[in-house]
């Protein structure tokens, strides 16, 4: 997704591009090292779900493509939200404005307030702190455990905040956000079943709405081929 957007003519990209993209050192938090077979199996486990492609390249080297728009109901402004995300993780609306602003132009805060609303209704994003200065979100594509511990991270971060009147205001703020995890995590209240029920059926849901955005692009790609 980032580099269809700050380098397209390298785009879509080889495997090998796509590690070395992966493992590079900046813009990455935390910075990682995948072997070429990681990135393989991850490739098949996007192809799988639908939020990516095969193509065949010039000099029959074999690309991949993303499909990130469709598989999660994006515009070119949200992707590029979303990529930071993904790229970096847990961030405050300052800095998602600064980093995504390298891709897609966010004229201010309050531009970039109206777009996350409109992804967190999505369930694209997911807000760690109350809304206001500083504010803290992250992307909502993360495995549930995975989740639990940036909210943990981050309400520990923010309960080891400032002394005085501002470390009241970071354990308030700390609260909140774990509030939050265990609202989005059991909004019933109900047992530990029920609660894996419900993500079961978001799951499923999610999917079948993925599944129907895909078949309307290979629809409107077998009509254009005709």
């Amino acid at each position: 997704m980032e580099k269809s957007k700050t380098t397209p003519d390298v785009y879509p990209m080889s495997y090998a591009g796509l590690t070395t993209g992966c493992n590079q050192k900046s813009n990455r938090a935390p910075i990682t090292n995948y072997t070429s077979e990681q990135i393989e199996t991850i490739v098949d486990e996007l192809r799988a779900l639908g939020a990516a492609a095969m193509i065949q390249g010039s000099g029959r080297v074999t690309k991949v493509r993303h499909y990130a728009y469709h598989w999660l109901g994006l515009e070119k402004v949200e992707a590029a939200i979303m990529t930071e995300l993904l790229l970096r993780g847990e961030q405050t609306l300052g800095e998602l404005r600064t980093r995504a602003a390298r891709m897609e132009p966010i004229n201010d805060l309050d531009e970039l307030k109206r777009l996350v609303d409109g992804l967190v209704s999505k369930n694209l994003i997911v807000e760690l702190t109350p809304p206001g200065r500083g504010q803290i979100v992250t992307h909502n594509l993360y495995p549930e455990w995975e989740l639990a511990a940036v909210v943990k991270s981050v309400a520990a971060g923010l309960s080891s905040g400032l002394a005085g009147g501002d470390a009241t205001e970071d354990s308030d703020d700390a609260q909140a956000a774990q509030t939050r995890f265990d609202s989005r995590a059991n909004p019933s209240g109900g047992s530990q079943l029920a609660t894996e029920v419900q993500a079961l059926k978001e799951t499923v849901a999610m999917l079948s709405q993925r599944l129907e955005r895909l078949e309307a692009v290979f629809e409107k790609e077998l009509g254009s081929g005709g």
